[in-house]
């Protein structure tokens, strides 16, 4: 009897510590557009989902190539989505829906970085429904974070700006609210598409960024070993595999001129060897659009609303033709 009232203590202990953290998470952990995003790919069909960094974020428009190839289409892109995380939410995907093709927008420096804790370790993460997906993920990415990142997810951002929007917060997660007009800043705004678009900027104050070497020795193997597992999945689930490297303004690939070629080169085998149609826009597909700085936001290549509309008819048109 003794060893029974223990048992039921502990659990009482751990089922209010679980509900105190549960409601945490509902009041301080913000609502991204990540979590606009799961929800409609887990809820929704679409032929192409579009997977990557923070340039195809702010460049791909699906709703627009739509327009043109009549193929339904959904933005997962976002900075900070490094291969191991677009891998785990095309699992996800799958076990939810039938995509038939996923466009994945390559960023070289990405391949050369490792990913690194912070709020965006989590972002996607957070929203996966439970799935097999999730404890993938949570096993071969999460599990090696700091505790405080699985316990806490909040704390990594900040509670001066959090608390204030509690009330919001909690709000909309209870009434389980997706309304994109929460997601629109005085700089850029969210579509249902899943693009973020940026709005234009003057381009005469902008400062050019350093970038990361790119030399093949310094391409992390576990950046390669994830993009292998994205492409074999892909062939497993009868889903077509196309690979795109985004515009730079020139300015840029002028100053970086050796990191850009270096990458080309090093991507353009690593995908033939696949067998992986992969469109360079700094490259083969040049002068298929704009490297005008007019076009973009900085230098770093990450287009306003104006262009990546246009980009995006330019990157339906060859896929049409492909």
């Amino acid at each position: 009897m003794h060893n029974f009232k223990k048992i039921v203590k502990t659990v009482l202990v751990l089922a209010v510590c679980i509900t105190l953290l549960v409601g945490l998470d509902m009041a301080l952990y913000p609502c991204t557009f990540m979590r606009n995003d799961i929800h409609a790919v887990v809820n929704n069909q679409y032929d192409d989902i579009i997977l990557g960094t923070s340039h195809g974020m702010t460049d791909i428009d699906p709703a627009v190539m739509e327009e043109i190839t009549g193929r339904t289409g959904h933005n997962m892109c976002v900075g900070g989505e490094y291969v191991i995380d677009a891998y785990h939410i095309a699992k996800l995907i799958a076990e939810k829906q039938k995509p038939t093709r996923i466009i994945y927008e390559v960023d070289p420096e990405y391949l050369v970085s490792k990913k690194e804790e912070g709020n965006n370790y989590l972002l996607f993460y957070h929203e996966f429904p439970f799935s097999k997906a999730k404890l993938e993920y949570f096993w071969n990415s999460i599990a090696d974070c700091n505790f405080r990142t699985v316990l806490f997810p909040w704390y990594e951002y900040s509670l001066s700006y959090e608390l204030g929007k509690v009330k919001e917060t909690f709000s909309q997660k209870w009434n389980k609210d997706y309304d994109i007009s929460h997601l629109k800043s005085d700089t850029q705004e969210y579509h249902e598409s899943g693009l973020i678009e940026r709005y234009p900027v003057d381009t005469t104050k902008l400062k050019m960024q350093s970038m990361k070497d790119f030399t093949e020795a310094q391409v992390k193997p576990q950046n390669m070993e994830y993009l292998g597992k994205l492409i074999d999945f892909c062939a497993e689930n009868n889903i077509e595999f196309v690979a795109v490297t985004t515009p730079i303004p020139i300015d840029t690939l002028k100053v970086y001129s050796d990191n850009f070629n270096a990458a080309s080169k090093y991507l353009g085998e690593y995908f033939n060897q696949k067998g992986i149609t992969y469109l360079n826009f700094n490259t083969q597909y040049f002068k298929a659009f704009s490297h005008d700085l007019s076009s973009y936001t900085d230098y770093n290549g990450h287009m306003n609303g104006n262009a990546a509309k246009e980009y995006s008819k330019v990157l339906a048109n060859i896929l049409n033709q492909i």
